[in-house]
């Protein structure tokens, strides 16, 4: 009986241990994720809104109907990047992602507390460089400090019904990720 319950108790331990590896590796070794799966249709550094799910042909899985959604592939390596996203009658948000798909900051509207969402979007490296500017607050200036140098921004927009979707659309539509230069403005 005991010799029963350690080949059951190892079993279950192995196959833990054997979870738990393929959990963690998975996603590092995935070759349509995210990222990818956007290459084809979102250039680099540029807003790029996505169509309307529909059953089948989503082009990310889990897309929401009520939501009108951009995206922007990002890439730091030139610079930062400036992004304006201006905000929907019902509720917008801004999610940002690595490569990897680890989502590192979010903000929505009322977090923003104004018309339009604005930020710059930085590595660690890329922020140290900029000198401190003694009339500027961060209330003033939303920097945002990513882990790694690609990426990809998720632009939200709610239609709460579906006569609002142009305007919801419309927003995610005039949003801008541009790439500025390292040391104007500064």
């Amino acid at each position: 009986m005991i010799r029963w319950l350690l080949l059951l108790l190892g079993g279950a331990l192995l196959g833990g241990i054997v979870h738990i590896a393929t959990v963690i590796v998975l996603p590092r070794t995935a070759t349509q994720d995210a990222y990818s799966r956007l290459a084809a249709v979102a250039p680099v550094n540029k807003v790029t809104p996505l169509p309307e799910p529909a059953a089948g042909t989503a082009l990310m899985p889990l897309m929401d109907p009520a939501m009108a959604l951009a995206v922007c592939r990002y890439d730091l390596s030139q610079g930062p990047l400036k992004l304006t996203v201006p905000v929907s009658p019902a509720y917008t948000s801004v999610s940002f992602y690595t490569r990897t798909d680890v989502a590192y900051y979010a903000i929505n509207d009322r977090a923003a507390g104004r018309r339009v969402i604005e930020l710059e979007l930085m590595t660690l490296a890329q922020h140290e460089q900029i000198p401190e500017e003694e009339n500027v607050t961060a209330a003033d200036r939303l920097i945002v400090d990513s882990p790694t140098t690609t990426g990809i921004i998720a632009i939200h927009a709610l239609a709460p019904e579906p006569g609002l979707m142009p305007k919801a659309a419309a927003a995610v539509g005039a949003a801008t990720c541009t790439q500025t230069q390292a040391d104007a403005g500064r």
